[in-house]
């Protein structure tokens, strides 16, 4: 019987699964690490609580599985895009690594596009220069901490790290690439001219494999400190997205994901790059070899949700722990007892600017519509409302370049509330189902490590044997076409609010 490890760098924290050669889940288990946040809008962690977080659950969930990590066939290896982890010629880590929600990097963007030309950048990458892109976060660090610029030796994604960690190895795969603005996303493989603009050296760079293939094996260090077999194949794996997209089986055409993790993101399967002429939506490569996909993304989506719990829901929490419940459960019942609209109270989902459809790092979170009838129920509803309103922007912006989402698959954990998901079928105005298997991007990767061992002859296989719709959610047309004029309206507060919040960012 051959076994298959995946392993997930979320931004909450560290996941590792094991499935057997069926694709059945055997054990998962997960370790948190913290988010440091120094300044306004700044986001960044610590490498080595990546590490130790690897170390905490890996043998966690062998445990579980009942196997010793000795066992292990293959390692797949998934984690949170964009981040920018800086090696010196030690391999040191020089400095905390600056995350995909970090948005100090607005300047730099502009002066890649600048020095590489705008029709370049689009022809090359198919996206914009965004503040979450790994790209700008170096450029960032030769113009604002130079001396540590100058000790650069390498620049590695978060999941990368792991894979250093574990093998010895410089490695990447097309997928999680896709997001550095240094990727030629069209012929999978890294660019001079966007190195270039960037002031990126290609020895900086890991050699970039294909998602199913396998980029190194496991070293005696790593080996001696997880327990794996030395010589253990690791494969490319994926960017958290593209893992996801192979957790939900979304290996084929008119197949579409939601996520409603800490970001929200709409998933969608392309044969060929295909790209929004406005550049609304990522086109990135897709963890199925010769493929792409195109996603929407919604930064603080469950990130939203966890930050209102937080912030406004102290009274949730303490019934929670007294009635050993969720504070989350609370928060949702609540919120299924107000109407579509609460009474026209509104909720703009951005905390730490926006990707999709407003490629606005100064853009901030609102309530708008509040009076004197509206309660904390009321509040807790426009959170879902709002970050609905916002997944569905994608919705269109994908509907109109001819993605045709037949059934939407909907994971993360904001999928676990039958409330929400069925708030978002009636938003959306698309049946919405979950899956047999909840674990997403990791789930994905021990896949993907699995096919690359010819447990599978494909991804696609490995996803047909292994995956089955459990609930569904049909959209209520009455509901669908309420919605349609609210939707609107949240639309138009953006353009009304833009200009002040870039007024407010330079106040600040």
């Amino acid at each position: 019987m051959s076994y298959f490890l995946g392993i997930d760098i979320g931004t909450g924290g560290a996941r590792s699964l094991v499935i057997d050669e069926q694709g059945r889940l055997l054990g998962s288990a997960s370790s948190e690490y913290p988010l440091l946040t120094p300044k306004p809008l700044w986001a960044e962690q610590h490498p080595q609580d990546w590490w130790q977080g690897v170390l905490r659950c890996l043998p966690d969930a062998c445990r579980k599985a009942g196997i010793s990590p000795s066992g292990i066939s293959a390692v797949g290896l998934s984690g949170q895009m964009h981040g920018a982890v800086f090696l010196d010629e030690k391999d040191a880590v020089i400095r905390p690594a600056i995350l995909w929600c970090d948005q100090r990097t607005a300047d730099e963007c502009d002066e890649i596009t600048e020095r590489a030309g705008a029709q370049a950048v689009h022809r090359i990458t198919l996206n914009r220069v965004l503040t979450g892109f790994q790209a700008p976060k170096a450029v960032w660090l030769k113009n604002n901490e130079p001396e540590a610029h100058r000790r650069i030796r390498k620049l590695l994604l978060p999941k990368d790290y792991i894979r250093f960690k574990l093998t010895g190895a410089y490695a990447t795969e097309v997928s999680d690439a896709s997001g550095t603005s240094l990727l030629n996303v069209v012929e999978r493989k890294w660019s001079p001219e966007m190195m270039e603009a960037a002031f990126v050296e290609e020895s900086w760079l890991p050699e970039c494999f294909e998602s199913v293939e396998v980029s190194a094996t496991v070293s005696r260090e790593g080996a001696q400190a997880t327990g794996l077999r030395e010589g253990t194949p690791v494969v490319g794996g994926g960017g958290d997205q593209a893992a996801g997209g192979i957790g939900s089986g979304v290996v084929d055409t008119g197949l579409v994901s939601t996520s409603l993790g800490t970001s929200g993101v709409v998933f969608a399967y392309a044969d060929k790059p295909f790209v929004d002429p406005l550049l609304r939506t990522h086109t990135f490569c897709h963890a199925v070899p010769g493929k792409w996909h195109a996603m929407g993304v919604v930064i603080s989506a469950g990130g939203s949700l966890r930050w209102y719990r937080d912030t406004f829901c102290e009274e949730e929490k303490r019934l929670a722990l007294q009635q050993n419940k969720d504070a989350y459960d609370l928060i949702l019942q609540a919120a299924e007892d107000i109407a579509p609209g609460c009474e026209g109270l509104f909720y703009l989902p951005y905390l730490s600017g926006e990707r999709t459809p407003y490629p606005d790092p100064f853009a901030r979170g609102v309530f708008f519509g509040a009076t004197l009838s509206h309660t904390r129920a009321h509040f807790s509803r426009a959170v879902l409302e709002g970050v609905s309103f916002a997944l569905k922007d994608s919705f269109e912006i994908l509907n109109s370049i001819g993605v045709d989402a037949q059934q939407v698959r909907v994971m993360g954990g904001g999928a676990r509330s039958g409330f929400w998901r069925q708030l978002l079928a009636d938003v959306v105005g698309r049946t919405h189902v979950t899956l047999n298997v909840e674990e997403g991007a990791a789930f994905g990767v021990a896949l993907l490590a699995g096919v690359s061992q010819r447990a599978w002859s494909s991804v696609q296989e490995a996803c047909s044997a292994t995956l089955t719709t459990h609930q569904s959610c049909e959209s209520d047309s009455t509901r669908t076409l309420a919605y349609k004029p609210l939707h609107r309206f949240y639309q138009s507060l953006y353009s009304a609010m833009k200009e002040r919040f870039s007024a407010l960012a330079e106040l600040q």
